[in-house]
């Protein structure tokens, strides 16, 4: 149910993604979902059914790339190349024999329809994707529906209900989900904001807006259900909220809640280019997760020293054999050239088990989770492993390049991957082909078993990155993904704790840095208590690293110590989070202003 904050209101909650503040009527967009009809088909019709289905794709492809045109002339030709990228994924996935070949298959041998065959494999790929425990993954999902939406419709002759580029007033768009291409093509002078039930603040969607300058909300569950087309609304980007018949009283508090959040925003962007330094100047590195090599502009914009996490898994899907070392080294060399000389940390493949997304097969597991996957995947592909760190290693002469293992969970793993490490670097020599000699090698913390023995860890490797993510499910054995036992997912829980300060200590006795690269990384909730524990490093997505280096100056490092104390000593997640918060509002209530 919506809360209400004044009598006749209804409040809708969700995570603000671009900020703003508007207020206007409403277009709820459709969102039912047109089921197309099974046919049968004749042998003699199979042929023609299959040149439909090709001319569909080539539609698509057309279409996708008339987007990007107008990308462009929208935001501009620096930005509308940035943006871009986001549909040369989507054209990569017209390419994807995961799900084209599956759709052919059902037209030649099931005698199916297009539409009905196409349906059928893109749902099929959607519910895969939609099971992994990875946001990057689960984002990609949308971009999949965006593109079977596309060529279903050309299929079927079908347009959407609702010409986004035609609306006639100002509207704020109400919707289920609305897909990047749509998102792209929205008209900024008749779009004053738009709010969507799903989504995350790394989904396509959620970086597009800021590009836009709209105000944007995702996550808000079901308001598409409850709201209708004409209703009026305040949407407020800054703190994801959607506000139902807005009073004048509320009226009035957003207006000075809006001249805040502009000076705030302007001190935030202030503080891009200035040392992540504590009031007590105690340093704190900030640093970037990414996806490919062409997110190397959005790092530098940021205000990121760098890249913590360079998560190389989407060389691996889409395509219909994995990449080979000449590939991978041009892409590594590219994120490594265009951030020189600061640093980046490429993490080598994390795929296997529930994330295999490629050609490559693998038996169904039943727990996925713990099956065969990251380093005990690559341990056993040798060949695929090889090609990797010899990529990696010849790409580290382009610049500031670091190696990370994966989801290590013992010593013989890790000693196994140095061990082929070493002898990628000794053929290399013997081919003369340069490299750099003191490349630095780390090791992700992501299962209790290797944060326990971090003492032995840190003597063979040069800094470690703590997966929160994964940390915190197999610590707490819980399924994050699991609606029944989510509210068991608990970040400040006491052994997650101390787990991390069982690792930065036995690191920094080793003189070994640490970081963390998961989402508790990207919260400003849990910054202070972060630093306090001895973490080095913060790596998150580059959209929420510059509220977290505002933070970081306003916070004093005695303060992030004492927290850090605190919750060493609490037996309650719930206290340990009161604590992070009160610190965090304390330091930078503006950051957490309702």
């Amino acid at each position: 149910m919506a809360e209400r904050l004044h009598e006749g209101e209804k409040v809708f909650r969700g995570i603000p993604v671009s900020s703003g503040v508007s207020r206007g009527r409403i277009l709820v967009l459709d969102k039912q979902r047109h089921v197309h009809a099974l046919r049968t088909l004749s042998e003699d019709e199979v042929a023609g059914e299959l040149s439909r289905f090709e001319r569909a794709l080539m539609q698509t492809r057309h279409q996708l790339h008339e987007v990007q045109r107008q990308l462009t002339e929208s935001v501009g030709a620096e930005q509308g190349s940035n943006l871009g990228r986001i549909f040369d994924a989507h054209l990569m996935v017209l390419e994807d024999p995961m799900l084209i070949d599956p759709a052919v298959k059902l037209i030649r041998d099931n005698k199916l329809n297009a539409e009905q065959a196409f349906q059928t494999a893109g749902e099929s790929y959607v519910a895969a994707l939609d099971k992994v425990d990875d946001e990057y993954f689960r984002e990609r999902a949308g971009d999949l529906r965006d593109v079977i939406s596309r060529v279903l419709n050309h299929l079927s002759g079908r347009t959407d209900a609702v010409d986004l580029r035609q609306l006639k007033e100002p509207t704020i768009i109400i919707a289920h989900d609305l897909t990047p291409s749509k998102t792209a093509q929205l008209d900024r002078k008749m779009v004053l904001g738009f709010a969507t039930d799903v989504g995350s603040k790394t989904s396509h969607t959620a970086t597009l807006a800021p590009k836009l300058r709209i105000p944007a909300i995702v996550g808000l569950k079901n308001a598409s259900e409850q709201l209708q087309s004409g209703d009026y609304v305040l949407l407020d980007g800054f703190n994801g909220v959607v506000i139902l018949n807005p009073t004048d009283q509320t009226l009035f508090e957003y207006g000075q809640l809006e001249r805040r959040q502009v000076t705030l925003e302007e001190k935030i962007r202030d503080a891009l280019t200035l040392p992540a330094l504590t009031l007590d100047n105690h340093r704190v590195f900030i640093s970037a997760n990414i996806e490919q090599a062409g997110d190397a502009d959005a790092v530098l914009a940021s205000g990121a020293e760098g890249v913590g996490l360079f998560r190389t898994e989407y060389l691996f899907i889409n395509r219909e054999s994995p990449p080979d070392e000449e590939q991978q080294f041009q892409a590594y060399r590219q994120a490594a050239a265009a951030l020189k000389p600061c640093p980046v940390v490429i993490r080598t493949l994390d795929l296997g088990g529930d994330k295999l997304l490629s050609s490559l097969a693998v038996p169904t597991e039943m727990n996925p989770f713990l099956g065969w996957r990251a380093i005990r995947f690559c341990l056993e592909q040798v060949d695929i492993f090889r090609a990797q760190l010899r990529a990696i290693l010849r790409a580290s002469i382009e610049g500031n390049v670091k190696l990370m293992y994966p989801m290590i969970s013992g010593l013989d793993e890790l000693n196994q991957a140095n061990a082929l490490l070493d002898k990628c670097k000794a053929e290399l020599r013997t081919e003369n082909i340069a490299f750099d000699e003191q490349m630095e090698i780390g090791a992700m913390i992501e299962t209790p078993s290797a944060a326990i023995i971090t003492d032995a860890l840190a003597k063979r490797v040069q800094f470690f990155s703590i997966g929160t993510n994964d940390l915190i499910q197999y610590t707490l054995a819980v399924d994050r993904m699991n609606e029944k036992i989510a509210h068991l997912y608990e970040p400040t829980h006491p052994a997650i704790v101390r787990l991390i300060k069982t690792t930065v200590d036995a690191a920094h006795a080793r003189k070994v840095w640490v970081s963390v690269c998961g989402e508790m990384a990207g919260d400003p909730v849990f910054t202070a208590l972060l630093i306090g524990l001895g973490v080095d490093e913060l790596s998150a997505a580059p959209p929420l690293l510059a509220r977290i280096k505002y933070l970081i100056r306003r916070l004093k490092f005695s303060e992030t110590k004492e927290l850090a104390a605190f919750a060493l000593n609490c037996e309650s997640p719930s206290e340990i989070a009161a604590r992070c918060q009160e610190l965090a509002t304390q330091a930078a209530p503006a950051l957490f202003e309702k």
